[in-house]
């Protein structure tokens, strides 16, 4: 017994060892969330979340104000109890054009929220989703009906644009979804737990025709941008980000 206990121990380590590096190999991200590995910084990645600041953000159209949005525990949180904050969308304060953006995110039961691109800011704009298409964040079991019967309305769409339900799989509620967003020369492209969830290409006649079904074609500036701010909308329901990192390409 004790000889088997000893070759038991020693076998362990290695194994262990293994076990840590194929979890960062296959996860694709550094072992600390919010961090670069040495490969993504050579590549030109950088983080949008620092995993303990806002810093590179502001809230749509009023700037460097107190908000509902805190860095707690290494996550970039929207507390809806918050009453002593404004509330609203949480805008980067780059813009960006050509790019690729990763990032993991998880929501409340039942939950609404979204990243939006291509977002202008200024008085003539009262939101940012009348600018930027939206990569739709849902609790796609639990949430309203009118949501889970409509594909544009699922995880992973082109909120209100178009989706697609065979390919719209987040893990439930509570736990992390790892999405992506690609944007060149106009052509944008969603992921969502590695899966394809939309494509399209802003400006073309399939687009404008797509837009002008939906509630968004009453917004004249809606998705004409091809550059603009990076924005994690305020849904009134909790949600939380890390890992958001973005290259320009």
């Amino acid at each position: 017994m004790k000889t088997f206990a000893r070759i038991t121990k020693r076998m362990a380590l290695p194994v262990l060892a293994i076990g840590s590096l194929l979890w960062i190999t296959c996860s694709g991200t550094a072992e600390r969330p919010n961090t670069l590995t040495s490969q993504e910084a050579e590549e030109g990645w950088t983080l949008l979340f620092d995993g303990h600041s806002t810093a590179g953000w502001h809230i749509f159209n009023q700037g460097k104000v107190p908000s509902a949005w805190r860095a707690v525990n290494g996550e970039l949180w929207c507390d809806p109890q918050v009453t002593d904050a404004v509330h609203g969308d949480l805008v980067t304060d780059s813009t960006y054009t050509d790019f690729e953006l990763v990032f993991d995110w998880k929501i409340a039961k039942g939950g609404n929220s979204g990243v939006f691109i291509n977002v202008q800011e200024g008085p003539a704009y009262g939101t940012a989703y009348a600018t930027g298409p939206e990569m739709q964040l849902l609790d796609n079991e639990y949430a309203e009906e009118r949501h889970r019967s409509n594909p544009s309305h699922l995880a992973g769409s082109v909120y209100d644009v178009v989706g697609d339900a065979e390919q719209s799989k987040p893990v439930p509620f509570g736990q992390w979804n790892h999405s992506r967003i690609r944007q060149k020369d106009g052509k944008v492209t969603f992921w969502l737990n590695g899966q394809v969830t939309a494509e399209v290409q802003l400006g073309s006649e399939a687009w404008t025709g797509l837009v002008a079904t939906g509630n968004l074609g009453n917004f004249p500036e809606f998705g004409k941008a091809k550059q603009g701010r990076i924005a994690l909308q305020d849904h009134t329901d909790e949600v939380f980000f890390r890992n958001m990192k973005i290259k320009r390409l």
